[in-house]
């Protein structure tokens, strides 16, 4: 009885010895897996926060001024167009107007000086312009005729406008006689058309 009890102590003993070896060898390739294993790589720390870009400083001063610098231009602009374009009428007008004389006459009639003295006034206010006065006459009458009393037309246009204060250098005269009629038909009608002085500006 005694031998069995031993015998079974005995057991017992060897299997806590292996138990023991077993736990310790499993505890050695557990420390030497943790020592072969690598390290992890450690996490990358966070680079510093992009600092937001300041705005661009503003120069409202600089800005108004060049604004009000571009709008007096284009005003400027404008007027110069609107100044053109008033000349432009202004010439036409003046071109435009005729005076007329009676049958085979150069004296100026009251309408006609009317007409003179508008004339005049404005080329004082544009002294950069001269004029040409031309003289013509209806059909009736020899060519050579007509041409004279067309000069004479001419002529008393120059005088009137002379003595009102346009300086003769930027004044002259031209005949046409018959050869430009303004209306070409044979009735009194066209003949009182055609017995006119016209005047051209010349700058």
């Amino acid at each position: 009885m005694m031998r069995k009890i031993l015998v079974v102590l005995a057991v017992l003993a060897f299997a806590s010895s292996m138990l023991m070896v077993s736990s310790c060898a499993k505890k050695q390739v557990k420390m030497e897996e943790e020592v072969t294993r690598p390290a992890p790589a450690p996490a990358p720390s966070p680079g510093p926060a992009p600092t937001p870009k300041a705005p661009a400083p503003t120069r409202p001063g600089v800005e108004e001024e060049a604004y009000k610098k571009a709008e007096a231009e284009r005003q400027a602009k404008l007027q110069e167009l609107e100044k053109a374009q008033q000349l432009r009428n202004e010439i036409r007008l003046f071109e435009s107007e005729h005076i007329y004389f009676d049958f085979d006459k150069a004296e100026l009639k009251p309408e006609a000086r009317a007409v003179l003295v508008q004339k005049a006034e404005w080329l004082r206010r544009h002294p950069e312009y001269s004029v040409l006065i031309e003289g013509h006459c209806d059909e009736r009458g020899t060519n050579e005729y007509n041409l004279a009393l067309g000069e004479r037309r001419a002529n008393a246009a120059w005088k009137f406008l002379n003595a009102l204060g346009i300086s003769g250098d930027r004044m002259s005269t031209i005949s046409y006689g018959e050869e430009r009629p303004a209306d070409p038909r044979h009735n009194r009608e066209a003949w009182a058309k055609n017995r006119r002085d016209e005047f051209k500006l010349i700058k």
